[in-house]
């Protein structure tokens, strides 16, 4: 489970609170207009953000103080984070050890994982030589790899074509929900939401509201939300 509590985050001029609780295993979007705090939001959960107040409590252990790489978290961005000088192999074997050294039945995982995601025999490559979608796969597969408990993806897929995106949203909920981790998903798109997150979390007005059924948020916004969501042109994406 993770709670934030009394959470005070700045970022220049800006400020975003939170109090809220996300149970283990929950696919939770993260939505709310641009320059809202939804990013804000991640890099402090992730660790890249330290908190002006408040505590980021997973599972009852406080990661408030702890650096990245001490924290239960795999971060997915909407660049990839792929190591440009490294093959996907390589790339993979970090989400695994940060030496990136691995014994034969870790290179066998790494191998089976590219399989899973659709990548098969492409681990000798470097990332410039996939397409986008391919990169987005293998950055997948480095999330896959690592097993941490909580999975945050800010808008990791928001560049690729609508089938694609639609591809990869469903492999990332399926197979993370598969293995009971928690996911939280920034996007600004209501259908992105709609097709793999059970919880929207609203972030607007300097506030991230805690986690609603995705149904009840989409049919009645909080009201910061409904020109963002479109409801003043009467549809909801």
């Amino acid at each position: 489970m993770l709670r934030l509590e009394g959470l005070r985050l700045r970022q220049g001029e800006f400020e975003l609170t939170a109090e809220l609780t996300v149970r283990s295993g929950a696919v939770v979007a993260v939505m709310g207009p641009s320059g809202g705090g939804k990013s804000t939001l991640i890099s402090a959960i992730s660790g890249f953000l330290r908190p002006l107040a408040g505590r980021i409590i997973w599972d009852g252990v406080d990661l408030t103080g702890l650096p990245p790489g001490q924290r239960p978290i795999s971060v997915l961005f909407q660049d990839n984070n792929l190591f440009p000088h490294l093959t996907v192999q390589q790339n993979l074997a970090l989400g695994i050890r940060p030496s990136g050294r691995v014994s034969p039945p870790e290179a066998a995982q790494i191998v089976a994982v590219l399989d899973r995601v659709g990548l098969t025999g492409i681990g000798p490559r470097r990332p410039a030589a996939l397409s986008g979608g391919q990169q987005s796969r293998a950055a997948l597969a480095r999330v896959l790899l690592g097993g941490r408990p909580l999975v945050l993806l800010d808008e990791p897929f928001a560049a690729l074509g609508p089938g694609l995106k639609d591809e990869m949203l469903d492999l990332a909920a399926g197979t993370l929900a598969a293995a009971g981790r928690t996911l939280l998903m920034v996007t600004h798109d209501p259908a992105d939401a709609r097709r793999i997150a059970a919880e929207v979390i609203a972030v607007e007005a300097g506030i991230a509201c805690a986690p609603v059924p995705i149904a009840e948020f989409l049919a009645d916004p909080p009201t910061g939300m409904r020109s963002y969501l479109g409801m003043d042109r009467g549809k909801v994406g």
